[in-house]
């Protein structure tokens, strides 16, 4: 398959044409190394949870130190997404991957081997950057390498899939390494993997890049980062605070958000714009982000509460915990396999539509769930959630990126990518919000508890425990039930109010389109990304349709679902 030349042969197969849009590689393999690429981003995501008790211990940061040792990653890595996507289209994205691979590695070594807390701050920064520049990368050229929407539809959904494992691994696998080596060994696994993935990279990866028009907008860049840093940073300070009127949360918040007012007015007026904001005036894409937000908004909120009710309340073990949130993970890895295959068949609009709905009917399930231990409920509830949720993001991500045209991927991959951070911060936020103001009431007035200590309880289930065990006797009992009544409470409201918004959801994805459409796909010839003199005839408007006497291409994996 590789070294055809399209340009060259008058009748080349639709096999022929597929492969050169790869750029002569093997599309499955290029397949490969990008989920490679996904898996060590979103596993450094979540693997240091559990390594930072060691990490406190080791090298005794302050308590803003430690804030810092564990956002520093995913408030860069969102910051840096729109400036290394669009800077991709432009130079290469295999370059901006590679740059970012050898980062990684670097970043990798210097945090598994910090002395003190400045320079695991620093490292952990530096493999934010990385991040930024192999997150956005990775799905620019899955959208170049797959021009046929059928196939790319079943190769985003491998690539969601692999992005659930990776961010359910890294809690165990840090786990596991904290236990029987130490902190740094979670960091220290990331440098292996990169020099074997390096050079896999450089030889496999096809090069593509945009037609760039004008000079690159390095100051719109610049407002873009500091616009999505200070509103990332106000709604995880908001999430953490749960004080409508922090100073800390609503300065940079405000800051970051006028920022990218700016940015939007900014990119409109420009003649060679860093981002076409005529991206969002096509329905499908907007709605498509959209989505993207409202999902993550549900899922983050929701995990993070998830997490506390199987330990404080029904006193899980971590491993415990993990083995509980399984479900959710099989679940999500499920409805990526079979996404593309989903997709085809219904559409969009009513795949979109309906993971919303099933997510909305699961989280209402778990609203079931009290004082006492339900296994059954809870794993039926995460195998919803989880399929659900993981449809809705499939659907979207394939809706937002095949909406977008091919010159622009690093760019429409950044704004998806920038979608799901602020999403998530929006989630902690606001479900924490909503939770801390269900929870506290509850604790007001306890027998025998003064106004001092159920202030403390107030601020987290976790303190209420503290607190009890330390009056003990009938009022630390009291204050022991009242707290866990609270906290369950809290979370009924908070999965009602998240329902809500995922019902939102459902309205608002009914603007995408009713069928998948497969537009013929120009074919690039080479790594410049210029096209080829030979176009590739794929079936238009409805899937599975083909021209009387047009040769039929290979069959995808789709096809043999099919």
């Amino acid at each position: 398959m590789s070294g055809t030349n399209v340009a060259g042969d008058r009748n080349p197969s639709p096999w022929q044409r597929i492969s050169a849009a790869s750029g002569g590689a093997n599309r499955w393999v290029v397949l490969a190394v990008l989920c490679v690429s996904l898996v060590l981003v979103a596993l450094d995501a979540t693997i240091l949870h559990v390594a930072v008790p060691s990490v406190t211990e080791d090298l005794r940061p302050g308590s803003i130190e430690l804030l810092w040792i564990v956002d520093a990653y995913p408030l860069v890595c969102a910051a840096l997404l729109i400036l290394f996507g669009t800077l991709g289209d432009r130079v290469g994205r295999r370059r901006i991957l590679l740059l970012g691979y050898g980062l990684f590695g670097i970043a990798s070594a210097v945090a598994a081997f910090a002395d003190n807390a400045q320079v695991l701050i620093a490292a952990r920064a530096l493999l934010g950057i990385g991040g930024a520049m192999i997150m956005p990368a990775t799905l620019s050229i899955l959208r170049q390498v797959f021009p046929d929407r059928r196939e790319r539809a079943l190769a985003i959904g491998i690539w969601t899939a692999v992005a659930a494992i990776g961010a359910a691994s890294g809690p165990v696998l840090g786990g596991f390494l904290v236990q029987h080596y130490w902190w740094g060994s979670v960091f220290l696994i990331n440098i292996p993997l990169m020099a074997l993935i390096l050079p896999l990279g450089r030889w496999l990866l096809p090069e593509s890049k945009g037609k760039p028009e004008g000079p690159w907008d390095v100051l719109g860049a610049l407002m873009a980062a500091a616009g999505v840093l200070g509103a990332v940073f106000g709604v995880k300070r908001l999430g953490a605070e749960r004080e409508l009127f922090d100073a800390e949360a609503l300065v940079p918040l405000v800051i970051g958000a006028s920022l990218l007012i700016l940015f939007v007015r900014r990119q409109k007026r420009l003649a060679h714009p860093l981002i076409d904001m005529r991206m969002f005036s096509r329905v499908a894409f907007s709605t498509s982000v959209g989505c993207i937000v409202l999902a993550m908004l549900a899922l983050v909120g929701l995990e993070l509460i998830a997490v506390q009710y199987l330990q404080l309340v029904l006193h899980l073990s971590p491993l415990e915990t993990g083995l509980r949130l399984l479900p959710l993970t099989f679940a999500a890895m499920a409805a990526g396999a079979t996404g593309s295959y989903t997709l085809a068949r219904i559409g969009p609009r009513t795949m979109v539509s309906l993971g919303f709905l099933l997510t909305a009917f699961a989280v209402l399930l778990l609203t079931f769930m009290g004082q006492e231990d339900r296994p059954l409920l809870l794993t039926v509830g995460f195998i919803l959630l989880g399929f659900g949720l993981q449809t809705t993001l499939f659907a979207a991500y394939e809706s937002m990126l095949s909406e977008a045209p091919a010159a622009t991927a690093g760019a429409a991959a950044s704004i998806g990518e920038t979608s799901y951070q602020l999403g998530a911060g929006m989630g902690i936020a606001l479900l924490g919000s909503v939770m801390n103001a269900a929870y506290a009431p509850g604790l007001a007035r306890v027998a025998g508890v003064s106004e001092a200590d159920s202030a403390g309880a107030a601020n987290s289930l976790g303190e209420a425990y503290q607190i009890a065990a330390q009056l003990g006797g009938p009022a630390g009992e009291s204050l022991y039930a009242a707290a866990r009544y609270s906290f369950v409470h809290g979370l009924h409201v908070t999965l009602v109010v998240s329902a809500g918004l995922l019902l939102a959801g459902a309205v608002m994805a009914l603007k995408l389109p009713r069928v998948m459409e497969c537009e013929a796909v120009a074919v690039t010839g080479g790594g410049d990304g210029e096209a080829a003199p030979v176009a590739v005839a794929l079936p238009a408007q409805a899937v599975g349709r083909r021209d009387a006497g047009e040769p039929s291409p290979a069959p995808s994996p789709v096809e043999h679902a099919g």
